[in-house]
This record gives structure tokens, C-alpha cells and sequence, in this order.
């Protein structure tokens, strides 16, 4: 496929990992952004994520390294580790290694995963990752809803920015989805790096009925690029998290998280079995769309069709302040002659 015109080294949160992956004393591997990682648990119950490889020789401390602890100590030569990367102890020298360093990332766990904060600058995190039941306000909290369901897909050579841009994309519900309606967006807010987008939509009835006759729909929240959740409105109560994390200059992996409510009194098998079922079926739909970001090629300037504009250029000028390196493609408007706005 195409290579993302992109920065594949964006800023902001990214998801990594879930929090049950990595119990206490776990060490677990995983690539991204073009790095060799590792998430640790300490006894205290604290995760820390860093790069990879032992500062003294380059042992991959993913692969026998143990955790001591509050520490994190290489396979090779038993050299420890602290979670702020420093070496707290060479075991056969009475003092550390003061001057070196292995490079660690600020990481949050929420909605049941584990999230880094990554910037190519160093900068601190400037914005929070979103969460799935508090920044909706509505006083609903994950005991409300059946247990986590999940789509994952790796090595997929999509970028983030296809997936959040999807979400202004009015026009591919009816026909990737099969609404009966082209759904209408009341919300557009890209003025701060958590951006909201609120959208008027049904998945049943026809063709016949008029958008002014919906009674249900979507909110959603981008936390920058990497992670957006989902509340919908006037129909089956579900949440949804989508993370798209940057794993090399071409792939990205997708995760995918939707949470069913549970309807009070409403409790037995048959319910919890057809919450099971619409799970499934959200799912489903974005497994869809993934099918066609893997497959996409980046339009940079799009053909846009006049009621694309707004939606589009709001989103990817929003997009351009997580590429600190210059790399986030154009405004997507174009003017009359064709030829993208400067």
C-alpha cells in the first residue's frame, strides 16, 4: 500500500498496551514509533514504560530482564533500572552509572489501557487522554456496562489521522454502514488538542424518513490523534474507544474497545447474550472501515464535494498542531480553481 504522506511520529497519547497484559512483575515487550519498548510492573503496582535496551551493553531488557521491586534489573549483567530510566545499581561496583540513561515515557492507565505520552521534542503532556465514562459527565460508570469488548489488528499500514478523520466523514455512513440516512453533524470543536465532534444519526428505518424525524446519535472526543471514545444517544446504550498507535514509518496498530449498558432489571443471560450480539455488531462496523484505511492511499489535497469542506479543513488544520516536525499535510479545502488554499 501507500506510504502515509505523514509524520508517523505525531504528539499526544497513544495506547501501547491493556492494563491486564502487564501484572505484577510482568516485563512486556512491544515496538512503536520506531522503538524497542518495555512495560514493567513494579510490586508497588507501578507501570513504567522505556525503551528497551540496557545502557551498558544493549541487552534487550524484554527478554530476561526481571523485575526487583521497585526496579527493573538486565538479564546480562544484573545492572538495575528505576522508573525515571537511571541506573540504581551495577551489582559487582559500589556506585551506579550516574551518567546514563534510558529514555522513559509518561504513561497513564485508563479506560482499562495503557496509554504513553510520546512527543519528539520531549515536551511534557499538554493535554489529558480522554476517558470513556468521566468526560461525558452523564454519571454513568463502567459497573453501568457489560465487560470490555475488543477488536485488535496489527501492523496495519494505515495512519492515525485516516481514523479521526473518519469521523467528519458524513457521507461513507450510508454507504459503508448501510444508514438509511446521511447522518448530519451538530458539533464541530477544534480549538483545543481534545477536540469534540457531535453528529444526528440512526442505523434503522429507510430512506423515506427525514434527518429532522432522528431521535438519536453521537458524541465523540479526540484526545489528539491517538485515542477518541464515543458516547451514542437514543439508541442502545454503547461506548466506544478507538486507538491507533504508530508502530514504524508505514503500519500503525488498531485497537477498537466498545462497552454495551446494561438495562436495569434487566440482567439474565438473554440480555447479557444480546448485549453480547450488538457488541459484536459495533465491532463489526469498524471492522469495515479498517478494511478500507488499510487499503487507502492518502489524498493530500482531497476532491472534496462542497459539503466535505467545513468538516475536512476543520479537521486537518486541527490536525497539524501534533506534528512538530512539519509533516501533517495541507488544509483540505481547495478553492475554485482545484488547487489547495494556502
Amino acid at each position: 500500500m501507500a506510504k502515509p504522506p505523514l509524520s508517523m511520529k505525531p504528539t499526544g497519547w497513544f495506547q501501547v498496551a491493556w492494563s491486564e497484559e502487564i501484572g505484577i512483575g510482568d516485563v512486556h515487550t512491544m515496538k512503536y514509533f520506531d522503538q524497542e519498548m518495555v512495560a514493567w510492573r513494579a510490586d508497588s503496582g507501578q507501570l513504567t514504560v522505556m525503551n528497551a535496551y540496557c545502557e551498558h551493553l544493549g541487552a534487550h531488557l524484554g527478554y530476561g530482564g526481571t523485575v526487583v521491586g521497585e526496579v527493573l534489573q538486565c538479564p546480562f549483567h544484573g545492572w538495575q533500572w528505576s522508573q525515571q530510566g537511571r541506573n540504581v545499581c551495577i551489582p559487582y561496583q559500589d556506585r551506579p552509572n550516574r551518567g546514563r540513561r534510558i529514555r522513559t515515557y509518561p504513561v497513564v492507565e485508563r479506560n482499562e489501557s495503557v496509554y504513553i505520552w510520546h512527543d519528539i521534542e520531549g515536551r511534557a503532556p499538554f493535554f489529558e487522554a480522554p476517558d470513556i465514562f468521566e468526560d461525558f459527565g452523564d454519571g454513568r460508570r463502567k459497573a453501568d456496562y457489560y465487560p470490555q469488548q475488543r477488536l485488535f489488528r496489527q501492523g496495519l499500514e494505515l495512519h492515525p489521522q485516516y481514523v479521526l478523520e473518519n469521523g467528519v466523514d458524513f457521507a461513507h455512513f450510508k454507504y459503508v454502514h448501510n444508514t438509511p440516512i446521511v447522518p448530519i453533524f451538530t458539533r464541530h470543536d477544534f480549538d483545543e488538542p481534545v477536540s469534540y465532534v457531535d453528529f444526528t444519526i440512526t442505523f434503522e428505518g429507510d430512506d423515506q424518513q427525514s434527518i429532522e424525524d432522528v431521535r438519536s446519535g453521537v458524541e465523540a472526543i479526540n484526545g489528539g490523534l491517538g485515542v477518541a471514545v464515543t458516547r451514542s444517544w437514543g439508541m442502545v446504550d454503547n461506548r466506544t474507544i478507538s486507538a491507533i498507535t504508530p508502530v514504524d514509518e508505514r503500519t500503525s496498530d488498531v485497537r477498537f474497545m466498545v462497552y454495551i449498558g446494561r438495562v436495569p432489571g434487566r440482567d439474565d443471560e438473554r440480555a447479557q447474550a444480546k448485549a453480547r450480539m450488538f457488541g459484536e455488531e459495533v465491532i463489526r462496523q469498524f471492522a469495515q472501515d479498517v478494511h478500507i484505511w488499510a487499503h487507502q492511499r492518502y489524498s493530500d489535497p482531497p476532491a472534496l464535494a462542497n459539503a466535505e469542506y467545513e468538516g475536512f479543513t476543520a479537521i486537518r488544520n486541527w490536525a497539524k498542531k501534533f506534528y512538530p516536525d512539519g509533516k501533517g499535510g495541507t488544509a483540505a479545502e481547495l478553492n475554485s480553481s482545484g488547487k489547495a488554499q494556502q
